[in-house]
């Protein structure tokens, strides 16, 4: 029996290996060089990397930009998550089911997502213009003072999430559409029956049934929203002041500005670790929360 077993297992090693070559390639053999850097000092050019244990890790958590950037990109991801959420799950409801032009309208909600990061945030560091961008003619239009949308600390990471939102807000909306759209109709109708209304409806038959994709996307979104960075460096380059410089732009000013890598490896390591740590707190919360029908 036991040799049986180790036959059929190094059968299934076999059948693994072709996936597993690609992966320790080009995955964990990069992890783990990240993981060497992290404890030396190195310049990208010398052939010399000096092994320095935990100074690296020492030094970011004695920075206050590092704790600053930790508290940015916190305020990013809940900033960004919660209302991509909310956001696709408000025009899902409206766009579900046969309307009228619910085809034109969805594809046109769904079109920012498949626009280049770089190019739409192009785009809206014209709309922010403070003289003539469409944001503050808007403003002005309403007899308000417009703002300095990108050179304002106070308004700087609130302009990068509006146009987060607006760029993510159609890619949620398809799998709610989807999930809506899974909903068994007998459960609505014998709620109907019991004498609910549409809002308990929905708050105790589809928002339970839909919450596998609400996780789907909470999780998803997180370590989309810890990872951003392409409209990051092209409206603010992490300024002003530090207010939109968030771990991963923090990573790429200390490797490529400063060209400290292995201060930017210990902060590439940190990010890979609240990845982690974020994922895991999601699965256990979902374990509670999430209804699987």
């Amino acid at each position: 029996m036991r040799r049986t077993r180790l036959a059929s297992e190094g059968k299934a090693l076999l059948f693994t290996l072709p996936a597993m070559i690609p992966l320790s390639l080009f995955w964990f053999y990069p992890l783990g060089y990240v993981i060497y850097l992290s404890f030396t000092e190195w310049d990208f050019m010398s052939p010399v990397k000096t092994f320095v244990g935990l100074d690296n890790y020492r030094y970011l958590f004695e920075n206050p930009e590092f704790y600053q950037t930790l508290r940015v990109t916190l305020l990013f991801c809940v900033g960004s998550v919660l209302p991509v959420m909310a956001a696709g799950l408000g025009l899902a409801l409206l766009l579900s089911g046969k309307r009228k032009g619910g085809a034109i309208y969805r594809t046109l909600i769904f079109s920012p997502w498949v626009t280049p990061t770089v190019a739409v945030s192009i785009v809206w560091s014209w709309i922010y213009e403070p003289d003539v961008g469409l944001a503050n003619n808007a403003l002005h239009a309403f007899g308000l003072s417009g703002i300095r949308w990108l050179e304002d600390p106070n308004w700087a990471l609130v302009s990068v999430l509006l146009v987060t939102v607006w760029k993510s807000a159609g890619w949620s909306m398809i799998f709610y559409l989807v999930a809506i759209g899974n909903v068994p109709p007998d459960y609505l109708e014998a709620a109907e029956l019991d004498g609910a209304s549409s809002w308990d409806k929905f708050r105790h038959v589809t928002l339970p049934l839909i919450s596998p994709t609400t996780f789907f996307l909470f999780v998803v979104l997180t370590i989309s929203s810890l990872q951003a960075y392409d409209q990051i460096n092209v409206l603010t380059q992490g300024g002003p002041a530090g207010s939109t410089r968030t771990m991963l732009y923090f990573y790429y000013l200390s490797a490529f500005d400063a060209f400290q890598i292995g201060e930017a490896s210990a902060v590439a390591i940190l990010l890979i670790v609240g990845c982690v740590a974020l994922s895991l707190l999601s699965f256990g919360i979902g374990r509670r929360t999430v209804h699987y029908s």
